[in-house]
């Protein structure tokens, strides 16, 4: 069974914009529902692809644009809030998280519910908890505990079957939930951020320079996407996508400017120390570095520890890194002009 007609939530962005071009590459047809249909110009070249403006927040426009589809992904998510709220008390202001974590994919589930749609692929994080202290994977372990409740339980597995491009198994959604580390690749959020600042500064203060991260590059990411999608055995399943080697930030932060052959002094902070750089970054105009949300997630590994696909073999980034952050060698250049160009 192959579902066909695919619709991607967050297509845009940088995991979605590599799942849209490896399923365009088998030939599916895929349906991308964007804000700003200049950032998915890329993929609007791309044959089998039509890329829509969209609110995904609208439940109208969600019903509207899911007819004709067989399967669902949904890859929106933000790191920082614009707008915080406190999403563990109903009756206080709603925050971005809530917005977009929440919410967004219980009007998900309904949409697919209300067009007949049975398969979803769920973008989660790893550690979410609705019990974190952090509001962004707070706001994750709601989220995915929504989709999961509303898939179809592994027990019921032995009872699933197909009959065209539809399961006959009631109204039960068939999902899949993925809850990646921190996703490395060309045009990351994080690597790239501490490549910046191995540039320019000669010292840098490092808060929670102990965390444990095990980085996983973007494509990856996207090949357990693409992979889970027919395979039966992945519906009510829950992976953990890693990659394969564990390690601190200050490790990461070091092989990043070793990387760029930048060598400035990093400076461990505290706890202490580290909790006031958070707080004091969430005043600083433009782009967040960190807030202290950021702090609270890093108290908790953000490693592997939970079940991971079948034949899943993640690459090393120290294969992958060098390949985009050093532009002192000639891929790195190329790569780094494409980029800029936005190709």
């Amino acid at each position: 069974m192959k579902f066909k007609n695919i619709c991607v939530l967050g297509g845009s962005g940088f995991v979605g914009a590599n799942i849209v071009r490896m399923l365009a590459a088998q030939g599916r047809n895929v349906r991308v529902l964007t804000r700003n249909r200049e950032r998915a110009k890329e993929l609007i070249v791309l044959p089998t692809v039509e890329v829509v403006d969209a609110d995904i927040h609208d439940p109208v426009q969600l019903k509207q644009h899911f007819k004709g589809m067989d399967a669902v992904v949904n890859l929106v998510g933000i790191l920082h809030e614009k707008t915080p709220g406190r999403i563990d008390k109903p009756m206080a202001r709603r925050g971005d998280f809530q917005r977009v974590h929440i919410e967004l994919p219980r009007k998900v589930i309904n949409a697919c519910v209300e067009n007949g749609i049975q398969r979803v692929l769920h973008m989660s994080a790893l550690g979410a908890s609705g019990t974190s202290d952090s509001a962004y994977q707070r706001s994750k372990g709601i989220g995915e505990a929504l989709v999961r409740e509303a898939g179809l339980p592994h027990s019921d597995h032995e009872n699933w079957y197909l009959d065209g491009p539809k399961f006959i198994h009631g109204a039960s959604l068939y999902t899949t939930i993925f809850r990646p580390s921190v996703i490395f690749g060309r045009g990351d959020s994080f690597l790239t951020l501490f490549a910046g600042l191995c540039k320019t500064f000669p010292i840098l203060p490092l808060a929670n320079a102990q965390a444990r991260f095990q980085p996983v590059w973007v494509e990856d990411v996207a090949r357990a996407f693409v992979g889970a999608l027919d395979n039966v055995a992945s519906f009510g399943q829950t992976y953990d996508l890693c990659g394969p080697k564990v390690y601190t930030l200050a490790e990461l932060v070091e092989f990043t400017c070793q990387t760029i052959g930048s060598t400035p002094r990093i400076l461990p902070l505290c706890n202490k120390l580290s909790y006031l750089q958070a707080w004091a970054m969430e005043f600083k105009p433009g782009k967040k570095l960190m807030t202290r949300d950021n702090y609270y997630a890093m108290q908790v590994d953000n490693v592997c520890s939970g079940a991971t696909m079948p034949g899943y073999q993640p690459a090393g980034l120290e294969a992958i890194v060098p390949e985009y952050l050093n532009e002192s060698n000639p891929r790195g250049r190329y790569e780094g002009f494409r980029h800029r160009a936005g190709r």
